[in-house]
């Protein structure tokens, strides 16, 4: 295939117009204008025949002058169209797949919530199944299919919070750190599970906790009242991740600055935001990007299953939840309950309503998620040997067309 007349979004994080070559699921070539002619000259010699070679040209797309950006990584998002992932059904994740890949988000990692471990357990045996069936349909998948989000990882947002800060969690099912448990989620998911949340200020052996597991996986500062000295010592001890900045954690003031002034001091740490324009001013969304640095900002859309369907009362973790609009809010309490946004409407929203630079918004939606979940030597750019998931955007920044696998 090769996508001619683009805006392509190049791994140095700039655009520059001209196109790109794949075969297969693989990018072999990305080119400049200028670059244009030698690169063809170069793919004809390259070609083993002259049917390779009419395979490589019998599927031209114009891109007419549109943004080619690499497919979005969603590494937080509970669900979408009546489904969530803790449904744990496989019927279910394929469908959350389909949806997420519709709208331009070519890699998930979708999140547990705060439920009984045996559950949990159940959830992530089924995500591991689902992932095993997966990598056998790749090998037989035809145009026909609908295509779907690649399954990369599951983010566990609980059962180690704190129940100060709680949010939409099940305050019943929240238990303190412990590693036996944390393996078994680990050993249930095939080590999928890429992303474990903890709340150190709910557990004495917190530091030890970190310090024991992070080897084996991301360990996140996730639903937490940690003060700052305690957020610091986490962070310090290992953990490297934090869940939806200034959401379900304390708040980042000048004389207490938390969570969110531990995570700016310490350089390792990558930390989740949500721009769906509800859980965050857009004023502390450009705080946070001067605070932390745009390459340790990760876009999320923490959506849950009322995404994409219309308003009324749904469920998010056994609780019932509230839809209105683009709000979420629990019926017990008024708490904010995930959002109903898909992630390329939080990209979207983040460049045209919060002034964050598109090549800015792009990388946090694409490289940045891929880094974090170690996957960026083959998917978060559009670079030669990576994954062919490309998306194309119109100059409003409106999905024209999802490329997935190279096709």
């Amino acid at each position: 295939m090769i996508i001619d007349n683009v805006k392509v979004y190049t791994e140095s994080g700039e655009f520059i117009l001209g196109g790109i070559i794949t075969q297969g699921d693989t990018i072999t070539a990305v080119y400049s204008e200028r670059e244009k002619e030698v690169t063809f000259e170069k793919m004809n010699m390259t070609a083993d025949s002259s049917v390779q070679k009419e395979k490589l040209t019998e599927n031209v797309i114009d891109g007419k002058g549109a943004y080619a950006i690499p497919g979005l990584i969603d590494l937080h998002f509970h669900g979408c169209m009546g489904d969530d992932f803790c449904d744990g059904d496989k019927e279910a994740i394929r469908r959350i797949a389909e949806y997420e890949a519709s709208v331009g988000v070519t890699a998930i990692a979708p999140a547990t919530m705060t439920l009984p471990v045996e559950e949990l357990e159940s959830i992530l045996k089924t995500a591991a199944e689902y992932k095993k069936e997966c990598e056998n349909i790749n090998q037989i998948e035809t145009k026909n299919d609908k295509k779907r989000a690649d399954f990369v990882g599951i983010n566990m947002e609980g059962p180690f919070i704190s129940p100060i800060k709680k949010g939409a969690q099940d305050e019943r099912n929240i238990i303190p750190c412990n590693e036996e448990i944390a393996q078994r989620f680990l050993d249930a998911s095939d080590h999928l599970v890429k992303f474990l949340g903890i709340a150190p200020e709910e557990s004495a052996n917190a530091a030890s906790f970190i310090k024991n597991m992070k080897d084996k996986v991301n360990i996140s500062l996730a639903h937490t009242n940690a003060s700052y000295e305690t957020a610091k010592e986490a962070l310090e001890a290992g953990a490297n991740h934090v869940v939806h900045l200034f959401n379900a954690m304390t708040g980042f003031t000048h004389r207490e600055p938390g969570v969110v002034g531990a995570a700016s001091d310490n350089e390792r740490a990558m930390s989740e935001i949500i721009c769906d324009g509800v859980h965050i001013h857009p004023s502390m969304i450009r705080a946070a990007f001067k605070m932390m640095g745009a390459e340790r900002m990760i876009f999320i859309s923490d959506s849950m299953r009322a995404t994409g369907m219309p308003d009324g009362q749904y469920t998010l973790g056994g609780l019932d939840v509230k839809v209105t609009g683009n709000r979420a809010t629990l019926v017990s309490d008024g708490a904010l309950a995930g959002s109903v946004t898909n992630l390329a409407d939080c990209m979207r929203t983040a460049v045209t309503q919060m002034g964050i630079p598109l090549e800015t918004a792009v990388a946090c939606a694409t490289k940045n998620p891929a880094i974090s979940l170690g996957i960026y030597e083959e998917r978060g750019s559009i670079s030669i040997g990576k994954k062919a998931d490309i998306l194309l955007l119109d100059q409003n920044l409106t999905l024209k067309k999802v490329i997935k696998s190279g096709r």
